[in-house]
């Protein structure tokens, strides 16, 4: 009897941890595509709302020459490149998967994602995202994308 009630305990902490786990990963989750929603709508308000205030911001990609390159980007300047985009340009950033981490009140998470600009493919890479949960609220507190143009799955299709 007694193993029965132990089993039972077990069972229903394992229920109890993997469903907090899920709903932090929804939260995550809503944070990323809230972030995406304000990128394709030009509304650097709503893209905003996910950022941290000390956010940092990076693009990495090759060059011409064939160097890799790293760019930093502050805050202000994404959030004005997301407010001046032009309202006859169309912006999908389409992700391919999700690979979110946690622990405690960090996050990771891993999107690879293909990017069309007025409906036309232009390029491919992966992000990632790390959020920190400010008591109760995950906001992005780095973001680095990797862009490329080579060994893009939808070009092979």
């Amino acid at each position: 009897m007694q193993k029965i009630f132990t089993l039972l305990i077990v069972f229903v902490l394992t229920t109890v941890v993997s469903a907090q786990e899920n709903s932090e990963k929804k939260a995550i989750k809503k944070t990323i595509e809230t972030f995406f929603d304000g990128l394709h709508k030009g509304d650097s308000t709503l893209v905003s709302s996910t950022l941290n205030s000390t956010v940092k911001i990076q693009t990495t990609f090759t060059n011409k020459e064939g160097k890799n390159v790293l760019v930093t980007e502050s805050k202000t300047k994404l959030l004005t490149n997301i407010a001046n985009k032009k309202p006859e340009h169309t912006y999908l950033e389409k992700l391919i998967s999700w690979d979110i981490k946690i622990d405690g009140n960090l996050a990771s998470v891993w999107t690879p994602y293909e990017f069309y600009l007025n409906e036309k493919f232009s390029h491919c890479g992966a992000n990632s995202f790390q959020l920190f949960n400010n008591n109760g609220k995950w906001k992005i507190i780095y973001l680095v994308d990797m862009r490329r143009r080579a060994n893009c799955k939808v070009l092979k299709q």
